[in-house]
């Protein structure tokens, strides 16, 4: 892992090698509100949260991750970023670490998470599997803030509905691994294992009533809330005036007895 350009240039038919099919017999409607926690995998040392908001076809995937891997050669460490389907619907525990090297390889994970649906890209890049490992388009540095609205393929839909969808992020630092990070990719042999392997995981599953906070606030909430604030205020003054009502009449009564 010596030049940046070897990771720039890497194929991405690396991970197409674990991509599954995963194709339901029926669509079914996937319109709702999803949310993960992601958690460190491989002693990664990150963590981060992800929510999707689904209508129809449409997807506003929002990912916060921090204390992912830094800097590679002086510059922001790539780390491409996918949501999985077609397998179990898990994050691999550390018993799936078959040749015991230490890491849990993509190849290793992907008994339990699946192969790539969507790819998290950046901006009007391609979300399909195809783009799995375009670093050019794969957030970078130690944190991410990610925020897109997309047309999600059905597959992806379809496992999100069916709970089995899992987001992982990948790109670990060789640094704070085992030796055997330094060791060709199960997926790009010019490329370090570490540099493909996986370092987040959370399994989507559906929001509680009412969707999830995702900090940001819609103009219809702010809408909501106005006219909330409008009704309280409201109830507040007539109160008020039904009390002074009240105390007039008998101030009244007082006069006349």
């Amino acid at each position: 892992m010596k030049k940046k350009s070897m990771l720039i240039m890497a194929p991405a038919l690396g991970f197409g090698l674990v991509i599954l099919s995963a194709s339901p017999a029926m669509a079914a409607d996937a319109t709702g509100s999803y949310s993960t926690t992601l958690d460190e995998i491989n002693n990664s040392g990150a963590s981060g949260e992800v929510w999707i908001d689904v209508e129809g076809d449409m997807a506003t995937v929002t990912l916060n991750a921090t204390g992912l891997a830094a800097e590679f050669d002086g510059n922001p460490y790539p780390h491409v970023q996918h949501i999985h389907i077609g397998a179990q619907g898990a994050c691999p525990a550390p018993s799936a670490d078959t040749n015991g090297d230490g890491i849990i390889s993509t190849t290793e994970g992907a008994p339990f998470y699946g192969g790539i649906g969507t790819t998290l890209s950046i901006g009007l890049a391609d979300k399909s599997p195809d783009a799995g490992l375009d670093l050019m388009v794969a957030p970078s540095g130690p944190t991410i803030t990610y925020e897109e609205t997309f047309q999600m393929d059905q597959a992806t839909l379809d496992n999100l509905s069916a709970g089995t969808a899992v987001v992982v992020v990948h790109g670990l630092d060789p640094a704070t691994q085992p030796e055997s990070g330094m060791s060709p990719s199960d997926l790009v042999p010019e490329l370090p294992l570490a540099a493909t392997s996986p370092a987040l995981c959370g399994v989507v599953a559906m929001a509680p009533a009412g969707g999830v906070d995702t900090g940001v606030v819609s103009a219809a909430d702010e809408g909501n809330e106005v006219a909330t604030m409008g009704f309280v205020a409201m109830g507040g003054l007539f109160a008020t005036l039904l009390l002074a009502g009240i105390t007039a009449i008998r101030r009244r009564a007082i006069r006349v007895s």
